[in-house]
C-alpha cells in the first residue's frame, strides 16, 4: 500500500485540484459533477489518512448542502473508517468513497487517476 509521507506530499496537489474543481462545480450548481470530482479526490488520496479524512469531510459537506441524508450518514461512518483504518492499509483500492458503494468494495482505478497515483508512488523514493 502506498501511504508514506512522501506519497502524501506528492499526491496532495492532485487531490486539492479535484477538491477545487468540486467546489467550483458546486458554486455553479452542478452537484453531480461536483461529486464526481470528490470521488476522484477520494481515489487519489485514500492511501493518506489526512487526505482520506479530508475528502470524506468534503463529501459530508456536499451531503449537507444537498440535503442528502443517506450520503450524510454514509460519510459519518466513512470518516471514522478513514481515520482509523487508512494507516493500516485497510482501504479498498479504487473505491470512490460515496455512500452509493460499499465501503469495502475494491474498484478499478480509471487510467487517468492510476497514472497520477503511479507518479506519486515513484516520488516516494
Amino acid at each position: 500500500m502506498y501511504k508514506t509521507v512522501n506519497f502524501t506530499r506528492s499526491i496532495r496537489p492532485y487531490v486539492e485540484a479535484e477538491l477545487a474543481l468540486a467546489r467550483k462545480k458546486q458554486r455553479q450548481g452542478n452537484q453531480a459533477e461536483a461529486f464526481t470530482h470528490l470521488e476522484n479526490a477520494h481515489v487519489l488520496g485514500q492511501a493518506s489518512t489526512r487526505l482520506h479524512v479530508k475528502v470524506h469531510l468534503m463529501m459530508l459537506l456536499w451531503a449537507i448542502k444537498k440535503g442528502n441524508l443517506n450520503e450524510f450518514c454514509g460519510q459519518i461512518l466513512r470518516i471514522v473508517g478513514a481515520a482509523t483504518k487508512t494507516a493500516f492499509g485497510l482501504v479498498p483500492s479504487g473505491n470512490t468513497g460515496g455512500a452509493n458503494v460499499s465501503p469495502f468494495k475494491v474498484m478499478s482505478i480509471p487510467p487517468k487517476l492510476k497514472k497520477i497515483i503511479e507518479k506519486a508512488q515513484s516520488n516516494e523514493n
